[in-house]
């Protein structure tokens, strides 16, 4: 989308309220420092960046040894800000020095009117200055400073707010009544209840700190199996850290094998034509090699779009020569079981639309495939809905309060069979980039309408289950460009599309450019990349030299090209292909591959 204009809108306004503030008269003698660590010497505490976007940097600074860098991404303006307790009725300076292009150095909350301060331009280090007057009832204005969308990173230093001090803020209370949920092989629920005065809280495991929470929960992850951990929380304000919690002791479950949903810590999942013939030829559920850690049969499909009857049946013999029988068939399964493989039910497929449009088409959903699932005996779930499944009803522009019945309803459909099934469930998803990764610049038919109202349609899905969710795996393939974090556009076929594209669900991201509706990155553990397994499998296929480059990138930081990644994710799950049937066509080239790599 073009920005020119609210950008231009902004600038205008900017000048119409009265453009840059003339510089402040001295503070009085009464009138105290309030910005915390405003040089940033003590890197950004204190100071809360949105989306990541902020850091301490060594250089360049103004003064001292360190200042604040802060990039725009996307619709992500690098807001970086700090609550302040001020007096009401009282007279306060704000300024600090900045460096780039289009800075905004303002105060929200102040009870009378708030402002800022900005330069179109500062090649090197420019002083802005806004002076304002709280209302009657104010004790407490947020300061800030932010960039513009679409810019290069910026630079601030020395921020200083200075006039009569509020009453001092305490430091909080020790948080109490933390406890351990259910622990999985690799992960640690946390919860406690909330602490007065506190605006965030700490995370320790061992005595080392390893995450920070704005609510009162947090999920330990990267744990080993069946190994002991010692938790403890403590509560964060702006006066400092409380004492740390008591502590408690979680021990996390065994490392998954028949029955479990837990995944080898690098799986190689892929789809088998069970239902039906194509150029690739049939293979016998009992000739799968080994290699494949997770098989999901493709596909069951409805009886029509929106009745939610989703049926299961092997391939006809006379379509597909060589098919087994299907007590042939389940025995098979049970073979790849109790070596410890999980074999699923994919619904959907580029045939096979499914819309749970009513309740009754929900509970037709659940039933149905529950009887699959009893039959075969499977380890559980593949939703690979495409097409025209998924697509958001006008005005439901909140990925995280979904409105339309369709998303509703598959939600709690899934919902209720992970419930019935319990923690051994497998959950997986096969969404196309247009329904995920696009979401980053357009969300449904758009605030105004007229936009594709696919697009995006996947993210209020993924995010109410993430909890349940063992693996995404979005299909790199058959895209058209997609745009990344990097604000690029980049092309599916080479190790870049993936680096990008993977990048997205492990960062995570602003739906639509608003950063106050941000799409959480999810575990590495829960995302696997998904290619076509040989060229004639979909468009978009990656050789094997690329696929090690994306690899290395994302799990080593090494062969990166030109794209920058947000972290390193070692323990990023595995591969996805379609299919099982066309690496046998392929000679297994896509699977030899993947076994032959270096992980560590």
């Amino acid at each position: 989308m073009d920005r020119s204009r609210p950008l231009t809108l902004l600038l205008a306004g900017a000048l119409a309220v009265g453009g840059l503030t003339a510089l402040a008269p001295t503070a009085h003698a009464a009138d105290s420092e309030l910005a915390r660590n405003g040089g940033f010497e003590a890197g950004l505490d204190g100071w809360s960046c949105t989306a990541g976007s902020g850091a301490a940097v060594t250089t360049p600074v103004r003064s001292g040894t360190r200042a604040l860098q802060a990039t725009p991404a996307g619709g992500d303006n690098a807001k970086c800000s700090q609550t302040v307790t001020v007096r009401p009725n009282a007279t306060y300076t704000l300024s600090g020095w900045v460096r780039g292009s289009y800075v905004y150095l303002g105060v929200t909350g102040t009870g009378t009117t708030d402002g800022y301060d900005w330069t179109q331009s500062a090649p090197d280090w420019q002083k802005l200055t806004k002076t304002f007057t709280t209302g009657a009832s104010t004790t407490s204005v947020t300061i800030y400073t932010h960039g513009w969308y679409g810019t290069p990173a910026y630079q601030a230093d020395d921020l200083s707010l200075l006039g009569p001090g509020g009453d001092p803020v305490q430091i909080p209370a020790a948080p109490t009544g933390l406890t351990a949920g259910t622990p999985t092989a690799t992960s640690v629920p946390l919860s406690w209840p909330a602490v007065a005065g506190a605006t965030s809280y700490k995370v320790y495991r061992d005595g080392s700190p390893v995450g920070t929470a704005t609510g009162t929960s947090y999920t330990a992850t990267g744990l080993s199996p069946s190994t002991a951990y010692s938790f403890q929380v403590s509560a964060v304000n702006s006066a400092g850290e409380s004492a740390k919690s008591a502590a408690v002791t979680a021990t996390t479950a065994a490392k998954g094998g028949e029955g479990s949903g837990e995944l080898p810590a690098r799986a190689l999942v892929g789809y088998l034509h069970a239902s039906f013939a194509n150029g690739s030829g049939y293979t016998r559920m009992a000739d799968v090699p080994d290699s494949w850690d997770v098989i999901n049969l493709a596909f069951g499909e409805p009886t029509s779009v929106t009745s939610g009857d989703i049926r299961f049946g092997l391939c006809p013999a006379t379509e597909c020569p060589g098919v087994e029988s299907p007590a042939e068939f389940k025995a098979a399964i049970k073979a790849k079981q109790a070596a410890g493989k999980k074999v699923l039910i994919s619904i959907g497929g580029q045939n096979g639309q499914v819309q749970l449009t009513t309740p009754a088409a929900r509970d037709t959903f659940v039933s149905s495939v529950s009887k699959i699932i009893d039959e075969y005996g499977l380890d559980g779930l593949d939703i690979d809905f495409e097409g025209h499944s998924l697509s958001l009803q006008t005005g439901d522009t909140d990925f995280r309060n979904p409105t339309t019945p369709v998303v509703v309803h598959l939600i709690q459909a899934i919902k209720t069979l992970k419930a019935k099934y319990g923690s051994k469930f497998v959950l997986t998803m096969a969404p196309e980039t247009f329904f995920v990764q696009l979401g980053y610049q357009f969300y449904g038919s758009g605030p105004w309408g007229g936009q594709d109202p696919r697009a995006g349609a996947y993210l209020p899905v993924i995010h109410a289950l993430r909890d349940d969710l063992t693996l995404l795996h979005v299909q790199d393939y058959n895209s058209g460009p997609i745009m990344g974090l990097d604000n690029q556009y980049h092309s599916m076929g080479g190790a870049d599309f993936h680096i990008a594209m993977t990048d997205m669900l492990l960062t995570g991201f602003p739906v639509a450019g608003n950063a106050e509706r941000f799409f959480p990155g999810l575990r590495p553990d829960q995302v696997a990349i998904g290619l076509p397994a040989s060229t004639q499998a979909g468009n978009g296929h990656t050789s094997p030299a690329e696929v090690n480059k994306a690899l290395d990138c994302l799990t080593k930081k090494r062969n990166c090209g030109s794209y920058q990644t947000h972290g390193t994710w070692s323990s990023l799950r595995g591969l996805m292909t379609w299919s099982i049937n066309w690496d046998r066509f392929n000679n297994w080239e896509f699977s030899r591959n993947f076994d032959a790599y270096t992980w560590n």
